[in-house]
């Protein structure tokens, strides 16, 4: 997606999330993370996570890279996660978010200490910059209902769902250019 984005133009960043790539001596098993995450609270996992976009963001607008006026976020599953937190600190610079294969309801096997509806419902109800929402119809880790739930809780007044049918790791190959096609259009 990077690559897409820097082609047109645009700067584009990714950043480890908690407990992953360099932030961790070695790689961590989804169960470690998860506790990890769960130990330290997830509503303080959500602003540090927060506050590593801002950084990252005023670093490349100090050096001339990037505008902090025509922003966008893209992250899906635990990109969006962490994503709604990081979106809602960008503020109005955010000119659109590309979010989904997330949702307000997990299955069992997240850890219960990552679960924070009310802190998502949150984030999403202050965004106001158009989103497009990925949904995978029969995702067997975030399901169908907690990613309409989300999906209804943006105020956006220009958000579009994306729905496939498929689990959580099925993503049709084209789905990639509307991510990007979204994108473009609300920051070229």
């Amino acid at each position: 997606m990077a690559d897409r984005i820097t082609l047109s133009g645009c700067a584009a960043v990714a950043i480890d999330g908690p407990f992953h790539g360099e932030r961790v001596a070695s790689p961590l098993t989804p169960v470690a993370y998860q506790s990890r995450m769960a130990a330290e609270g997830i509503g303080r996992v959500l602003d540090r996570m927060a506050d590593a976009w801002v950084a990252a963001r005023d670093l490349l607008v100090g050096i001339g890279i990037a505008d902090p006026t025509r922003q966008a976020y893209f992250g899906l599953s635990m990109g969006t996660r962490f994503g709604l937190a990081a979106a809602r600190a960008l503020g109005p610079g955010l000119r659109c978010a590309v979010f989904g294969k997330f949702g307000t309801q997990s299955t069992p096997g997240i850890d219960p200490g990552l679960h924070a509806s009310l802190r998502v419902l949150n984030d999403a109800s202050v965004i106001t910059a158009p989103v497009l929402f990925h949904l995978q119809r029969d995702d067997e880790i975030f399901p169908r209902t907690g990613q309409l739930q989300l999906f209804d809780a943006f105020v956006s007044p220009d958000k579009e769902l994306l729905g496939f049918a498929g689990g959580h790791r099925d993503t049709p190959e084209h789905a990639s250019a509307m991510w990007h096609g979204f994108i473009n259009r609300h920051i070229a």
